[in-house]
């Protein structure tokens, strides 16, 4: 390697680094979910569908949406304070702040950065995380790594989404599969390991089979000159909904997440009957299903089956799964998990931790 300029003659200074943890894992798991349950027959007033049609075919009985005047942010919080109360940490003991989510109807400022600022995190790094449905799972690796490297010593992870504001509700692929929640967790330092290795990764050729419908620069093409309230009742803006091709994402799911969820076993240095939960992303409960079989899980392993009562919420289905379990003493405190997040992008991540 040849000096340059500015160091010919001299010696370059050796830069410090910092020392994290030597592991780290989650102290606490909270959530919250909106108060209006929305049933399988209020759907059916927006599709020609029926309860049983949605029953069978993702295992959804009933989902949550929040209030028009409840947001990302709020949702954020709210399940914040649970996770911080839980895990017997103060937001001012907090180094980062990662927000997953997709429906944060601002690219910029981050919902993060308006959390941190509203449980009194400040002046924590805060930042949000585009992964869709694997987006918590890409946030604990995340976390996982701040610590142990030094970075932060506590950080709050939260998984959040407000998707009946992209939801179509005349979409009979997608009207009746998403509901709205948050959950978060708190990773801190730890004297065992209590994250396994993080398995990820993506397929962007198939980007295109869960996205939205337009993007923002199309939104901007279509409108008026002039203000959003000028627009003309009979000549709507068009809306950039979710869309979804149910069936490719359904083979993927299926056929490509099993070798992931055994490659995190295998890193974890885990067989599937040590584990004491099975947490996947709540997509579809056929896909669980399929996963379940395919992983081999032994019947003492308890599986997550949230999707029944909240919908598939994106980010933040895995938190508030896992919040259920505990909760409810489906999944023991201290447990093993096995959790995976999959989903737009196409993306994925899967990690064995031990259950706060």
């Amino acid at each position: 390697m040849t000096s340059s300029p500015a160091t010919e003659g001299r010696t370059r200074p050796t830069l410090k680094q910092r020392a994290g943890a030597p592991h780290a894992r989650v102290w606490g798991v909270g959530g919250y979910r909106p108060e209006r349950v929305v049933t399988n027959a209020e759907v059916c007033e927006w599709i020609d569908s029926s309860d049983e049609w949605i029953r069978t075919r993702s295992g959804i009985e009933e989902r949550r949406f929040a209030r028009e005047d409840e947001s990302v942010v709020d949702m954020s919080c709210a399940a914040a304070e649970d996770a911080l109360a839980k895990a017997g940490v103060r937001a001012d003991q907090l180094g980062a702040v990662i927000v997953a989510n997709v429906t944060h109807p601002f690219q910029t400022p981050s919902a993060a950065a308006a959390v941190a600022h509203r449980i009194g995190a400040t002046p924590a790094a805060a930042f949000d995380l585009s992964a869709a449905c694997a987006g918590y799972c890409h946030g604990i690796g995340l976390a996982n790594d701040m610590v142990k490297a030094g970075t932060a010593e506590f950080v709050l992870v939260i998984g959040v989404e407000k998707l009946s504001d992209f939801t179509d509700r005349h979409d009979r692929g997608t009207a009746f599969i998403f509901g709205d929640g948050a959950g978060a967790a708190v990773v801190g330092p730890s004297d065992f390991p209590g994250i396994g290795p993080t398995v990820w990764g993506s397929k962007g050729e198939d980007w295109d089979v869960i996205r939205n419908k337009y993007s923002w620069v199309q939104l901007r093409d279509h409108a008026h000159v002039g203000s959003l309230e000028e627009q003309s009742p009979r000549d709507p803006m068009p809306w950039s909904y979710l869309t979804m091709a149910g069936q490719s994402v359904f083979r993927w799911a299926v056929y490509a997440m099993a070798p992931v969820c055994r490659e995190a076993l295998d890193a974890a240095g885990i067989t599937a009957d040590q584990l004491d939960a099975f947490i996947p992303h709540q997509a579809n409960i056929r896909i669980v299903d399929a996963l379940v079989k395919q992983l081999k899980l032994p019947e003492h392993v308890p599986v997550a089956d949230d999707i029944r009562h909240q919908g598939n919420t994106s980010s933040a289905s895995i938190p508030l799964a896992t919040d259920r379990m505990l909760t409810e003493g489906q999944a023991p405190h201290g447990g093993l998990a096995l959790q995976i997040g999959f989903g737009a992008g196409l993306v994925y991540a899967a990690q064995v931790i031990v259950l706060p």
